[in-house]
């Protein structure tokens, strides 16, 4: 059996045989960049019980997810052909700014925005209302 060819970054390769390559540290090839931004198990359970609440409430009934390079999106709306009631974002070059996650409004404005999700969706939750008798 023959042995496979050792894959290699173009840096390493053209920089000859003189560049000592003990000295770089080897990663793979598919772990430079994301292709796409996505939530992660606990983030979208999170925000599954949160739907799942407002959906047996009546108020949310569909919802949409966009993964792209920059952001990842789940989108909420009362009817499936309208636009979204809601946008639940997370965008990791704000991580260390103003908060990875925000809470969008249909006309664009931000509700709210922070570091953790759990918080950043309180501001979905109804208050309760004080009811004199």
């Amino acid at each position: 059996m023959s042995e496979e060819p050792e894959i290699v970054a173009l840096g390493a390769a053209s920089a000859g045989p003189q560049a000592n390559n003990d000295t770089q540290e080897k990663q793979p090839l598919h772990a430079k960049k994301p292709t796409q931004i996505a939530f992660n198990r606990t983030e979208l359970a999170t925000i599954l019980n949160l739907y799942g609440s407002k959906v047996a409430a009546g108020e949310w009934r569909d919802y949409a997810m966009d993964f792209t390079r920059e952001r990842a999106v789940f989108a909420v709306f009362r009817r499936s052909s309208e636009q979204p009631l809601y946008r639940i974002e997370k965008n990791p070059k704000l991580a260390r700014k103003q908060g990875a996650y925000s809470v969008t409004a249909p006309g664009g404005l931000i509700l709210r925005r922070g570091h953790d999700l759990g918080q950043v969706l309180k501001v979905l939750l109804k208050k309760p209302k004080l009811v004199s008798a």
